[in-house]
């Protein structure tokens, strides 16, 4: 359920990228779309939580923004980006680490195999820290190498489908 009206969300205009990014919170902290939103609104001021999705640490996939709406997660690059937020990528200390669960990242494997699939055929699967100009580690692990292998079977299903439909 999106907050605003729709009418309020700018609509994206391309779909180019799907970036998944980090929360930047320690294990021990289960948060979601909730707040995010809060954050993002009461600490920098946006309308809305910035991404379209976040994933807690149980694996729950929670809606933030409208998927058709553009974000506020990749600066210079919203128009034209999904973004899929993980809770987590800091230890205790604070520092950058991959601490995902397997629950995480079940859920985004299942998230971006859909997206692909049935939306985004042509976007791009990559991290945050993969834009030029992001000094951040988020979202502590290298998205690109990851997704690889699965990008593979999700075009065959595509690729499948198509040969069948």
């Amino acid at each position: 359920m999106a907050f605003l009206k729709d009418t309020e969300y700018l609509r994206r205009k391309a779909t180019n990228f799907i970036v998944v990014h980090c929360s930047a919170t320690k294990p021990s902290q289960d948060i979601g779309v909730k707040h995010i939103r809060e954050w993002h609104i009461k600490e920098r001021k946006w309308a809305d939580i910035g991404y379209h999705y976040v994933i807690r640490r149980n694996g729950a996939i929670e809606m933030g923004r409208p998927t058709w709406a553009t974000g506020a997660h990749v600066e210079n690059h919203n128009w034209q980006s999904v973004g899929i937020c993980l809770v987590g990528g800091v230890n205790e200390a604070g520092d950058p680490e991959n601490n995902f669960t397997a629950e995480q990242m079940m859920a985004l494997k299942h998230a971006l195999r859909l997206l692909k699939r049935d939306s985004y055929r042509r976007a791009q699967v990559c991290g945050h820290h993969d834009f030029e100009g992001v000094q951040k580690a988020c979202p502590c692990f290298d998205v690109k190498v990851w997704w690889a292998p699965l990008d593979k079977q999700v075009q065959k299903e595509i690729d499948s489908a198509r040969v069948s439909g």
